[in-house]
């Protein structure tokens, strides 16, 4: 997730402080993804370096204010007419937890099949619920929060169905044909 271009993209609407850009970030994403406000703060110090952003002074309560620059308004305008880059997929812990435990004597995979599998429907129960809640509301503002968790819904579900898979896998192993 790019946090540089998310706080960039927010800006392009005008300036603002590093909380206020922490909570519409977390409002605008479903607060599917919360933001540490000193990862916000290190961020917006290196789109200042980076000539992206540069602060407006204070507000009048002590808060720096920081705004977009040409240079940013064009960085944000390419990140969103380019499409995500599929070449480098982000690593996936679990995938890697399975591969190495299938690989080392003494771990049980399916006991990690089976945690994960508990953990990932809860996960999938409280993203519906979550996307159905929001959905009865029928308010305009709250199409951004279930794109969001439409998205992790369908990952959870490719994610059950993947475990079945290595499931299904590893009973191969442990039966192989004759």
């Amino acid at each position: 997730m790019s946090i540089r271009h998310s706080l960039l993209a927010l800006l392009h609407e005008g300036p603002r402080y590093g909380y206020r850009l922490k909570s519409e970030f977390e409002d605008r994403t479903g607060a599917s993804w919360p933001l540490n406000i000193g990862q916000v703060y290190t961020t917006l110090d290196r789109l200042e370096r980076d000539d992206l952003v540069r602060k407006e002074g204070a507000d009048g309560e002590g808060h720096v204010i920081y705004r977009i620059t040409a240079k940013g308004q064009t960085e944000v305008s390419s990140w969103f007419s380019s499409p995500v880059s599929r070449a480098a997929p982000p690593r996936n812990e679990l995938a890697i937890k399975l591969a190495l435990g299938l690989t080392l004597p003494g771990v049980d995979v399916g006991a990690i099949i089976q945690a994960q599998r508990g953990v990932s429907i809860r996960a999938l129960q409280d993203y519906t619920k979550a996307r159905r809640d929001t959905a009865a509301q029928h308010r305009p503002a709250d199409t951004a929060r279930l794109l969001v968790l439409d998205s992790l819904i369908f990952q959870t579900e490719a994610e059950v169905r993947w475990l079945d898979l290595c499931e299904a896998r590893l009973m191969q192993l442990a039966n192989p044909p004759r």
